[in-house]
């Protein structure tokens, strides 16, 4: 077996495919009571892309579309027959491969999540099902020829720039600041792949009616037409970051440009240098976690929950949102079927990739908050030592630390709670369609939630 470390030649396959829906297909990421849909020629096309890394084998494969969230059953059928490929004798891992969604609101609607009914007031799901089956066959045929595709040999190196443009829409005090950058270097020493990431929502943009991938689409264009190569975004803990807003960037497509080419310049001036060496994964692990939801399925409460939710869908203020409504409706019919679910299950994935220091990568499934970000880098060494990603393999949520769940008056959306009825789900359970917010550990208690669960789950992957 040959003897590799940080600096020796690994190789890189590379893909990427159109995956831009029909003008008036309907459109995801804002909550609205007649669907949205995209008239005329794209602002931008979407991309699905592909990046393979290969050292004395095939050491990992990354997904990513440019669409609002994976839904948990698109995932699984990706990962199932992703796994069941053979390529010249080529086959994937399931702990090697990844595919992540890089969030944009002007995207196209899928199955599930955001669930089309609640979220988007759709009730005949034809076309919605047939795109979601061609993007899933799409996704598959992309990484079954990149697989095949010619291989670039290179070196990795890694190094964190800085941006500016996020801010906490919870009200938090974390606020994302690093870029992490992955390049991958042909041996003259010029870029040919770049992976990059920032932790802030793709709403730059606003609720435009073309086709957009916000502010990553600009930033990856950008890069991919200076480098001549091949640049991949993967979204950061941006659950609680939204860009700033100000008067000459409120949303639409200059402040989207904006924001893009002020992160595509970023990556640019920092990899005009080399980062610290590394080698291609050589450790890599997938598990999920069962995420409780604060439900109490006694008969009292039960009775006390379809109250609450019959109240919410009968309020008659004409500002009240209609996708809280809408949401009320099918609980109802939950609660009386008793067909709910009790908690939720999140994938949680890492890859290793060793260097001085080595560098961890962790992509968890849902829109995870900041806050689990801060404390992994507390423990491992900054972002120099772990690169921390969401809106990995499925979303069927936000992921709110203790701080949003244990949050007075309650108003922040990712918490899952509204003041007006504490004891349902409220907020973004509203538009993914749960019961009840999660599970959280009020302080002095021993009981886990939902925080203690990840981390712990984190923890033990990591070493």
């Amino acid at each position: 077996m040959a003897v590799t470390g940080p600096g020796s030649p690994v190789a890189i396959s590379t893909g990427k495919v159109e995956i831009t829906p029909a003008a008036g297909y309907f459109m995801g990421g804002y909550g609205t009571d007649e669907p949205r849909t995209a008239g005329g020629e794209a602002k931008q096309p979407l991309y699905a892309r592909c990046f393979a890394l290969w050292e004395n084998g095939l050491r990992g494969v990354i997904v990513t579309a440019e669409v609002l969230a994976i839904p948990p059953t698109m995932h699984h059928a990706i990962r199932d027959r992703v796994t069941a490929l053979d390529v010249n004798g080529i086959s994937v891992a399931s702990s090697y491969f990844a595919v992540t969604a890089t969030h944009t609101h002007n995207g196209p609607v899928l199955i599930e999540e955001l669930n089309p009914f609640m979220a988007y007031n759709l009730t005949d799901l034809t076309e919605v099902e047939a795109y979601s089956s061609w993007l899933t066959d799409r996704i598959v045929d992309l990484v079954r020829t990149t697989l095949g595709a010619p291989r670039t040999p290179c070196t990795l190196d890694y190094q964190v720039g800085q941006e500016s443009f996020s801010y906490n829409r919870e009200g938090l005090a974390y606020v994302e600041r690093d870029v992490p950058i992955l390049a991958a270097r042909d041996l003259t020493g010029q870029p040919v792949a770049v992976l990059f990431s920032y932790g802030c929502h793709p709403v730059a943009a606003g609720g435009l009616r073309q086709w957009d991938s916000d502010y990553p689409g600009i930033a990856t264009a950008m890069i991919e037409k200076a480098t001549g190569g091949f640049a991949m975004f993967l979204l950061g803990p941006a659950g609680d970051q939204d860009p700033v807003r100000q008067p000459v960037l409120a949303p639409g497509w200059d402040g989207m440009v904006t924001y893009g080419t002020q992160l595509g310049q970023t990556v640019l001036d920092a990899i005009a240098g080399a980062g610290r060496l590394l080698t291609a994964p050589n450790q890599a692990a997938l598990s999920w976690v069962d995420l409780p939801l604060d439900i109490d399925d006694s008969a009292a409460n039960i009775a006390q929950v379809s109250a609450d939710f019959q109240a919410r869908l009968d309020y008659t203020n004409p500002g009240y949102p209609g996708w809280k409504k809408r949401h009320a409706s099918v609980m109802i019919d939950q609660v009386a079927s008793r067909s709910f679910r009790k908690s939720i299950p999140l994938p949680l994935q890492v890859w290793t990739l060793q260097g001085t220091p080595p560098l961890r990568l962790v992509l968890t499934g849902g829109e995870l908050v900041s806050g689990y970000a801060v404390y992994l880098r507390r423990r491992y060494g900054g972002t120099d030592g772990v690169w921390v990603m969401g809106y990995a393999n499925e979303v069927a949520a936000y992921i709110p630390s203790d701080e949003l769940l244990f949050v007075s008056p309650g108003l922040q959306y990712a918490c899952g709670w509204d003041p007006d009825f504490p004891g349902i789900g409220g907020g973004a359970m509203c538009v993914y369609g749960w019961l009840g917010r999660f599970v959280g550990r009020p302080p002095g208690s021993a009981n886990d939630g939902v925080e203690q669960i990840i981390i712990n789950q984190l923890t033990s992957m990591l070493g």
